[in-house]
């Protein structure tokens, strides 16, 4: 699979992991660390040039706590404003078509977010928008939830590369972005799910090419042993109508403390939240010491930071 999509250097648009070389993914890593150092006075070296009157608009097809209020706290500490928006308030809702809303927006506003239902529509957006575009989640893809849970792992195991990464669950969008990560940053990835919830097979064969350290089985405890650490997501994701049924074929891969015990000593447990107690994860997991799951959620803040400020010139 080629990257998500081929388009100008400029605007620099952060549409998924797989489109930005290593080198450009290490400096906006690195970043998020230094933000989150500086804490809410970002320090003016580290804004992007007029971001005291640049405004984000956000856009939401799905319901968001993490991604829409992080963004907007992002964009105001680095001295910039924010409009929130459900898609439901443009004419896009009644018909007017992706090109015309992004030729619209891009002369309104410095940049836009969106989480949107179909990758399609992030990548229709990028195509026509003269401002940077940024996928706050699609059916695809989370690329920033990544990069801040990468920030999460470095902050208490040290650097990724060369490290082991258990995913166990549901093979979704979130899913797909770690195996993005595995392959630029380097790190050995081990994912079992059930063979109906399998990764899409175009990340597969992408991984394939790029000669990542990513592998995909069905058995949740050979896949978190010696593991580093042990990820997981809710196994009903919004607008998914087979609750049942997924709970159903995933509940051999909940993550218990039995799990856990499988994997190296001193792991972490990740979730990007919500969670479920007594689904995906157990309470005694997710409340427990070797739990980051907060530490991920704060981390969204420092990463969409660090986003923005490249995604606007900075670095």
């Amino acid at each position: 699979m080629a990257p998500t999509t081929q388009l100008s250097s400029l605007p620099r648009h952060f549409l998924d992991i797989d489109a930005l070389d290593a080198k450009t993914l290490r400096h906006i890593v690195d970043t998020t660390h230094a933000m989150k150092r500086a804490g809410k006075r970002v320090p003016e070296k580290m804004k992007p040039d007029g971001i005291d009157d640049a405004v984000l608009v956000t856009i939401f097809e799905k319901p968001s706590t993490r991604t829409r209020i992080s963004f907007d706290v992002a964009m105001r500490q680095l001295g910039g404003q924010t409009l929130s928006l459900n898609h439901t308030d443009l004419q896009i809702g009644r018909g007017e078509s992706i090109a015309d809303t992004a030729r619209v927006l891009s002369r309104y506003v410095d940049a836009i977010l969106i989480r949107a239902n179909a990758h399609s529509t992030l990548l229709e957006l990028a195509r026509h928008a003269t401002v940077p575009v940024i996928n706050g989640l699609t059916d695809r893809s989370h690329p920033c939830q990544v990069i801040a849970d990468i920030v999460t792992f470095e902050e208490r195991l040290g650097p990724i590369k060369g490290r082991l990464i258990a995913w166990v669950g549901d093979g979704n969008n979130v899913a797909a972005s770690w195996m993005h990560a595995a392959v630029r940053f380097g790190f050995e990835l081990r994912i079992a799910c059930p063979d109906e919830l399998a990764p899409k097979q175009e990340v597969i064969d992408w991984v394939a090419r790029e000669k990542g350290a990513v592998s995909i089985g069905s058995d949740a405890a050979q896949a978190a042993r010696g593991a580093d650490c042990v990820v997981t997501d809710t196994w009903v994701s919004m607008g998914q109508t087979d609750a049942e049924w997924r709970k159903k074929i995933l509940k051999p891969f909940a993550v218990d403390s039995q799990l856990m015990s499988q994997a190296a000593s001193g792991a972490i447990f990740m979730h990007c939240l919500p969670a479920y107690r007594g689904h995906e994860v157990s309470a005694d997991v997710i409340d427990g010491p070797q739990s980051v799951v907060f530490d991920e959620a704060e981390n969204r803040l420092h990463a969409q930071k660090a986003i923005l400020a490249w995604c606007l010139g900075a670095g």
